[in-house]
């Protein structure tokens, strides 16, 4: 029998005492420990820049050598809602939980703000809290000092409401945009330092929203509004060139329509379930640096359908546009000459929300169109939580898409990734990556993906819930219902599998 090698004795060394084990990892923790210190503070900064202020001071409290590091920190993270209690102690009322959380935020506000003996000037504040007066009248004049002393140079501001949108009534939301604009015009210099602003559930209707966040707001790169307004059903006109803003936000807001006159530097917009009207929701005017559009509506009723190309008129500089349909009817009319001109430079395209049982062959029509892109996701909507019986009752039923294209047979010679979300092994989606495959010659890999998850669809009973995601003994069946009579140089792959086409 083969001979295992016997151990050798451990010989106890007589420089450890007793429960020397446990001794010897305890001084190593201690010698890893002061390697850490050992380093300068602005490699320890970059470490402490990488987690919530809460932690960093944490940390820092345990350590003499850290412990002024946080008040050398470039930026700044302050969040109402790191001191809310979770889960919410009983029987305190939400008010008063909000409350608390802020009386926390004013005194780490004041610790950091008003230390006359800082090292370093603050690069960026990033400050989220609740409209609470009280509390107000402390932190905006820390703030408004701190900019006035060249302490701080850029702001990142989101006023926070946890109340439900649908629960504001007109009053509250004219009296919240009132509280919002007291606050600015007591501490102007606020405006004057703003780089990010993020607003909710306000009605500007009294007020002129547009010299605030345009004319006042000189710095501002940054805006998103959240179930605002300038009243229900009005026209926000915004005419800015001298604005810096790259990035525009609008969502859930209750405008008609939105006329972007003039934004020379706007590189973003992103526009999300807007009123229903005979309009489109959008006009595009001066934006000569917009290269991403992202557009989306789950419309509660029959939309009225309108030419993209109408909305994208006169932009040139689009490279990724983005186009949610939220799993209901499409609020788009079929075209693609028209298409040719906004979509010169459209590099990544991404439709999503397509609802499971209607056709895909239609969204051929915008490759036709943009014969540049590189990129097309595509992502399938199936919840069983918002069907038949589930489906709310101010939805009307889906219809399929009214499109009926004739292709030139043209080819999207530069269409290198094709990602389909949501696959089944549907006929509909089997034919659409045919057809991508025949079209695309240089396409070099196409990406299959499960549903994402969803709390209440599986919560149904099994019986109700979708079949999932192709499992590993179905991948033979889903490259050769794919391949079948066509030559591709492209892989199919997901997370779990790939297969050479």
């Amino acid at each position: 029998m083969p001979q295992h090698p016997v151990a050798e004795p451990t010989v106890p060394n007589p420089e450890i005492p007793a429960g020397g084990a446990a001794y010897w990892q305890h001084q190593q923790q201690w010698e890893d420990e002061d390697r850490l210190s050992a380093l300068n503070d602005d490699i320890l900064l970059s470490i402490l820049g990488r987690v919530s202020l809460c932690m960093s001071v944490r940390t820092c409290v345990l350590s003499t050598r850290w412990r002024h590091l946080p008040w050398l920190l470039p930026e700044l993270s302050i969040s109402v809602k790191d001191f809310l209690s979770v889960p919410c102690p009983e029987p305190i009322e939400a008010n008063d939980m909000e409350e608390l959380a802020m009386a926390s935020l004013t005194k780490v506000t004041r610790s950091f703000l008003a230390d006359q003996q800082r090292e370093r000037t603050i690069s960026s504040l990033h400050l989220n809290l609740y409209l609470i007066n009280a509390f107000l009248c402390e932190v905006g004049p820390l703030v408004g000092d701190a900019i006035g002393n060249g302490l701080l140079k850029d702001l990142d501001l989101s006023v926070l409401d946890e109340t439900d949108p649908l629960e504001r009534s007109d009053e509250d939301m004219l009296k919240r945009a009132q509280e919002i604009d007291t606050f600015f015009s007591a501490y102007p210099s606020v405006l004057h330092c703003l780089t990010k602003l993020s607003l909710e559930n306000a009605d500007f209707d009294n007020l002129d929203m547009h010299h605030v966040l345009f004319d006042c707001c000189k710095q501002l790169k940054h805006l998103r509004l959240f179930f605002c307004d300038t009243g229900t059903y009005s026209v926000f006109r915004i005419d800015a060139p001298n604005s810096k803003l790259c990035v525009l936000e609008i969502d859930c807001c209750r405008f008609e329509r939105i006329e972007l006159v003039c934004l020379p530097k706007l590189e973003k917009f992103i526009c999300t379930t807007w009123m229903a009207s005979q309009h489109i929701p959008v006009i595009l005017g001066f934006v000569p640096s917009l290269g991403e559009l992202e557009l989306s509506y789950g419309a509660p009723y029959d939309p009225r359908p309108f030419r993209l190309s109408k909305l994208l008129n006169g932009t040139t500089s689009i490279h990724t546009l983005t186009l949610d349909f939220q799993g209901e009817n499409l609020w788009l009319q079929p075209e693609m000459e028209e298409l040719r001109t906004p979509f010169n430079k459209l590099k990544k395209l991404y439709v999503c929300g397509i609802f499971v049982e209607f056709d895909m062959l239609w969204m051929t029509a915008f490759l036709v169109a943009a014969q540049s892109v590189e990129k097309l996701h595509v992502q399938v909507w199936e919840h069983a939580c918002e069907v038949g019986e589930f489906r709310g009752g101010s939805f009307r039923v889906r219809r399929a898409p009214p499109w009926e294209m004739r292709f030139d047979g043209s080819e999207n010679k530069l269409l290198k990734e094709l990602q389909i979300g949501g696959f089944r092994a549907l006929e509909q989606q089997f034919t659409f990556i045919r057809s991508m495959l025949e079209r695309s010659p240089n396409l070099q890999k196409i990406i299959l993906r499960g549903d994402g998850q969803c709390d209440d669809c599986d919560a149904l009973d099994a019986s109700l819930r979708p079949s999932k995601f192709p499992k590993k003994d179905e991948e033979e069946m889903v490259v050769e219902r794919i391949r079948s009579g066509i030559f591709s140089p492209a892989i199919i792959f997901d997370e779990d599998w790939s297969l050479s086409i």
